[in-house]
């Protein structure tokens, strides 16, 4: 049986929890220091308390400690990883394999993506220090990650769902060359969403101001069971820095579509965590933050990743600007809009356009059928593709409604009379579906029921609804049916409650993760270095050349001289590694 976990990132506590009751089997989430998100960190006590929350559901919570951790630093990590581990962290997930020969870290350790494991041997090197699991790169095929699964005893993590950096993870010195803040140390500035001038040798400007380096978001809803039948366990959602409305939405869909994947094949998948979720809203990714959708190199084929022309969320494709009527003397502007089949415009939503500049965004002061008021936008122009970033509507919703998740229990009861003063036998047996029994009596004084059909009725009813975190059914109800008490509605409740109360006073029954082997001492470690030049800041699947139709294998344009982006008087130079379809980027 393949387990199936569903892993979603938590910001803090709030978020963390959100996700759980959309459905997310495991959380990710950092403690004060040494996550990859320096805005994102979080005490011990907090982490404690996700990891409470978790647990009833038996779900996971995986602690960061995914940065360059320098040697006067390593004292407070190890100090900080035992405070994870007793705050009850499930895992954690790893860069510096250092980690991997503390002894008292008992917890499974995960190879984190800025490992850079990308082929066989990397995999290799992680899963002899012990790592339980992998998280590979994302620019992998299926071919190559079924390769490196099968290769390995390790569990395999893949991310799914969200931002995608355009190098190779952990492999990035850009922000660290420009500003002096460093993405191995979790203050990466993005640099690759800025905006370039690219030129050729002789100066010449090829393209001006665009996002060169910003890729589109990952979005492989669609591929989920193609994964899994290359053997990846662990399905990651990106976006600790994401809002709660962000990672309900999506943890949501995610739920749904391996739901959808066990359902089909029940003898073959299983999820990593109990429960139901119950939702008052329909998931739609296309309604959240993103830069439009990519599965980037997922088939083994190059394709348009970028977003050059959108570095930020654009939305839905909502239509093309008919007319603008502007009035001047208010500064207001009336749209009208040739939208596309299905679209409701809300007063409230968000709208973006491209332009030279980059994207630009406007909100809606009132929208009445295809038409739209708002304050002017100058830039805005008659034919424009116009696009929504913000569904009022959706957020409203979203904001207004959460997830319940429940556990179920299959409950039984039998009803003995005792013959004497109307005393009654009751006896309640539960069995909740992580696998936990519970077996209580009660001996009850009540005069007979007169209506015996209906009290059973109130019996089956009363026991049917929810208490604390589970949903009761009653599956059978046993004994002298033609002789039973007169009991009220409250005291029946009270028999449900006390059962929940007794399955509270039991740890749910986790799936077990894989725990690693740890490495003997004198083991070498794996090297940070991946025998790239020195002067090299990003090396890349993605390639600004092919992107452009400039490649030489694509069309007699191209070159294989190199090309420079220029910003706030910064040049770097791109190189291009055509032997293995890579691109770099150096100081120039």
């Amino acid at each position: 049986m393949h387990t199936l976990e569903l892993l979603s990132p938590a910001r803090n506590l709030e978020i963390g929890i959100a996700a759980i009751n959309c459905g997310a089997d495991a959380v990710y989430i950092a403690g004060p220091q040494f996550g990859a998100r320096k805005a994102a960190g979080n005490s011990f006590e907090d982490i404690a308390e996700l990891c409470r929350y978790a647990h009833r559901f038996g779900a996971r919570v995986f602690v960061t400690f995914n940065t360059i951790i320098q040697d006067n630093e390593l004292e407070d990590a190890h100090n900080q990883a035992l405070l994870a581990q007793e705050a009850g962290a499930d895992a954690l997930i790893i860069r510096d394999p250092r980690i991997c020969f503390w002894e008292d870290i008992k917890i499974p350790l995960h190879a984190s993506t800025q490992c850079a494991i990308r082929d066989e041997h990397r995999a290799a090197e992680y899963s002899k220090l012990g790592c339980a699991r992998l998280i590979l790169e994302r620019e992998l095929s299926l071919k190559e990650i079924s390769r490196i699964a099968r290769s390995t005893d390790s569990e395999i993590e893949f991310f799914v769902h969200g931002a995608l950096c355009v190098c190779y993870s952990g492999d990035c010195r850009l922000s660290e060359f420009i500003d002096g803040r460093s993405a191995d140390k979790g203050e990466c500035i993005q640099a690759c969403r800025s905006l370039y001038d690219l030129k050729d040798e002789q100066g010449k400007i090829l393209v001006q101001n665009k996002a060169l380096l910003s890729l589109k978001d990952y979005n492989l809803s669609r591929r989920i069971e193609d994964l899994a039948e290359a053997g990846v366990c662990s399905f990651k959602i990106e976006g600790r820095l994401k809002n709660a409305s962000y990672v309900q939405n999506v943890t949501r869909a995610y739920d749904i579509i391996l739901n959808d994947l066990v359902a089909k094949y029940p003898e073959k998948y299983r999820r990593a965590s109990h429960g139901k979720v119950k939702a008052s809203f329909v998931p739609d990714v296309n309604k959240t933050f993103n830069r439009g959708y990519t599965e980037l190199f997922l088939d083994g084929k190059k394709g348009k990743w970028s977003s050059m022309d959108a570095p930020k969320s654009m939305g839905e494709e909502i239509g093309i600007v008919q007319s603008i009527r502007r009035n001047k003397g208010e500064g207001t502007m009336e749209v009208l809009l040739k939208t596309k089949q299905g679209i409701t415009l809300r007063n409230g939503d968000g709208f973006s356009f491209s332009t030279r500049d980059g994207v630009t965004g406007f909100r809606a002061d009132v929208c009445r059928g295809s038409s739209i008021f708002a304050k002017d936008i100058s830039s805005l122009k008659e034919k424009t593709t116009l696009y929504r970033n913000i569904s009022s509507e959706f957020e409203k919703t979203l904001n207004s409604s959460s997830c319940e998740r429940t556990l179920q229990t299959e409950t039984s009861l039998n009803i003995n009379y005792e013959n004497k003063s109307n005393l009654y036998t009751i006896h309640i047996e539960s069995r909740s579906c992580d696998g936990r029994y519970i077996s209580k009596e009660w001996s009850i004084e009540a005069p007979k029921a007169n209506n015996s059909q209906r009290m059973i009725t109130m019996l089956r009813d009363q026991l049917s609804k929810r208490s604390s975190i589970y949903d009761f059914s009653v599956e059978g109800i046993g004994g002298n049916l033609d002789n039973i008490p007169l009991l009220s509605a409250a005291s029946i409740n009270a028999m449900r409650r006390e059962i929940a109360e007794a399955f509270d006073n039991q740890a749910c029954i986790k799936l077990p993760l894989t725990q690693g082997t740890r490495p003997e001492k004198g083991m070498q470690i794996p090297s940070e270095s991946r025998n790239y030049k020195f002067d090299e800041l990003m090396r890349s699947k993605y390639c600004v050349r092919y992107e452009l139709g400039l490649c030489p294998r694509q069309s007699n344009k191209g070159s294989n001289r190199p090309l420079y982006l220029e910003n706030n008087g910064k040049r770097f130079k791109l190189s291009f590694d055509c032997a293995v379809c890579e691109m770099t980027l150096s100081s120039d």
